[in-house]
């Protein structure tokens, strides 16, 4: 009887010699004569335990981790395909703490199953969201997206029922869904998690969409530098199609949705859903003046339901189990769960999905282990590199949208990067300008000349030259950007900004005023 073995094809853990190790595996089990079944799933999120092997036991699945190739002759002598006893060996994968603690709705399958098995992905779950939606009107769909309480997981958090329903009421010939896998805030990788872990979940949830708006074709719109996630959606859309699943027919239904994947060149300002459309069309990704908006005017001048990969894959489970289900995780107004994404100086970094109202000291201590240096953790940045720097102090803020934004922070796309106290939180604002310099598509002005001037002010304020009048100039300068910019590049360049300057005075050389603002020595 041959035994099942789980080796990770998940980008993160290709890089550190998955691909090695999988191999060595089905060498030594050839060598030995043991009948061998390879399974190349999606990374369970734990990448300081990857690349992790997991083996099928009576027991349960049997975890070894980190697992190199020179370690693989070792471990099959140890009893490896028996879930023998080893030091790589961490026990039931279930059971580890950082994994069984998490509240896994959107992610539940990935690492779970081969990302490519259509009858896999059936067998746990997947499609009843669709067969459900199949028998459901537009308008019931959509409802129950609304009544779920679930928001753009991408970053600007718009509630996604109110976007799906101006595309089903605007009347057009041809309606798009359109998917954002532009993931390029630092710190992120959720969306390539999943695309590469579960891409049908994916594919289900813009169909729904589809079904929802009255949309009959759809477009992933995925950054160049995903090639394994592109390999793997392409994959998965060819057995999809294959399975009836997408075509002319979904599912028996009568009812047509196709997809295509496309690729973009790299550009940070195209994860902004107009930049994203213009260069889909095949135009130069430049921010869109706004109205009309893209669920009224999108593709091609189309209505066009644009989310992003979480948005989407979270839909199905809102379809299978209902609304009530998935509103009851979190709290206030934001509802389900996020994959928070910990990055940076932390022991051990990952993905982990819970439900909103998590602290960040619960993930950055409790899952996170801490800074992997040893040292204090001083600062942690939220919501990619426009997002506000969180201090120390306010380590026990509730991650909501409401509560950071009350706070003048982001939670964004959950992207959470540490730093300890080494940091230089001047030099990290100094960054956030140059950074929104070089990524400026250069459409408007406070974005694409405020950036460098921005640059230029904080090297002065640094270097002590007449620091009161740069922080004045720093200010207003940071209040045309917020209010005058085109979009949100521009717009929320000064999150970083001030959030240094508010809490990290001294980096700057500047003291605290009474009124606890930054002010000049």
């Amino acid at each position: 009887m041959s035994v099942r073995v789980y080796v990770p094809r998940d980008a993160s853990a290709r890089s550190l010699g998955a691909d090695e190790v999988a191999a060595a595996i089905a060498a030594g089990a050839a060598a030995s004569g043991r009948p061998l079944e390879l399974v190349r799933n999606g990374s369970r999120g734990m990448v300081w335990l990857e690349p992790l092997v997991e083996v099928v036991t009576p027991t349960g699945r049997i975890g070894y981790g980190p697992v190199a190739a020179q370690d693989v002759p070792g471990l099959l002598a140890a009893g490896l395909l028996d879930g023998g006893d080893h030091p790589l060996r961490v026990g039931p994968v279930a059971e580890i703490p950082y994994f069984a603690r998490q509240q896994r709705l959107t992610f539940a399958r990935v690492g779970a199953i081969d990302p490519l098995d259509l009858a896999a992905y059936e067998a746990e779950g997947g499609l009843v969201g669709l067969r459900n939606a199949l028998a459901l009107s537009p308008a019931a769909i959509v409802q129950a997206v609304t009544d779920a309480g679930l928001r753009g997981r991408g970053g600007a958090a718009f509630p996604t029922g109110i976007k799906w329903k101006t595309v089903l009421a605007t009347e057009a010939p041809q309606k798009y869904v359109v998917c954002n896998a532009d993931e390029g805030d630092s710190g992120t990788f959720s969306d390539r998690m999943l695309m590469e872990g579960d891409p049908f979940v994916l594919l289900e949830g813009m169909i729904i969409a589809g079904l929802a708006t009255g949309a009959t074709q759809g477009y992933i719109y995925l950054r160049s530098e995903y090639p394994d996630a592109a390999a793997v959606l392409q994959a998965a859309i060819e057995r999809a199609r294959a399975g009836g699943v997408l075509g002319p027919d979904v599912l028996g239904s009568g009812r047509a949705f196709e997809l295509e994947l496309r690729l973009g060149a790299g550009s940070y300002v195209c994860g902004e859903e107009t930049a994203l459309l213009e260069s889909l069309e095949g135009k130069r990704g430049q921010v869109r003046y706004r109205p009309p908006v893209p669920a009224v005017a999108g593709l091609f001048g189309r209505p066009t339901a644009l989310n992003n990969v979480v948005t989407l894959a979270s839909v199905p489970i809102i379809l299978a189990r209902g609304a009530e289900f998935y509103r009851d995780f979190g709290l206030g107004r934001s509802r389900g769960t996020l994959a928070f994404q910990l990055a940076g100086n932390l022991a051990r970094g990952g993905l982990v999905e819970l439900a909103f109202g998590v602290t960040l000291r619960e993930l950055l201590y409790d899952y996170g282990g801490g800074s992997a240096s040893g040292r204090p953790l001083r600062a942690v940045q939220v919501g990619g590199p426009l997002g506000a720097y969180v201090p120390a102090s306010d380590f026990d803020l509730p991650l909501d949208y409401e509560a950071f934004a009350a706070k003048g922070a982001i939670v964004g796309h959950g992207g959470i990067v540490a730093f300890d106290d080494t940091v230089d939180m001047a030099a990290m604002a100094r960054y956030a300008f140059e950074f929104c310099a070089i990524e400026s598509c250069g459409k408007c002005t406070p974005c694409r000349i405020g950036a460098t001037r921005g640059v230029e002010v904080v090297d002065r304020l640094i270097a002590r030259d007449r620091p009161a009048l740069q922080l004045a100039v720093l200010r207003d300068l940071c209040d045309t950007m917020e209010h005058a910019s085109l979009c949100a590049l521009g717009g929320m360049t000064p999150y970083p900004v001030k959030s240094a300057l508010q809490h990290f005075p001294g980096d700057f050389g500047l003291q605290t005023a009474d009124d606890g603002a930054p002010r000049s020595s």
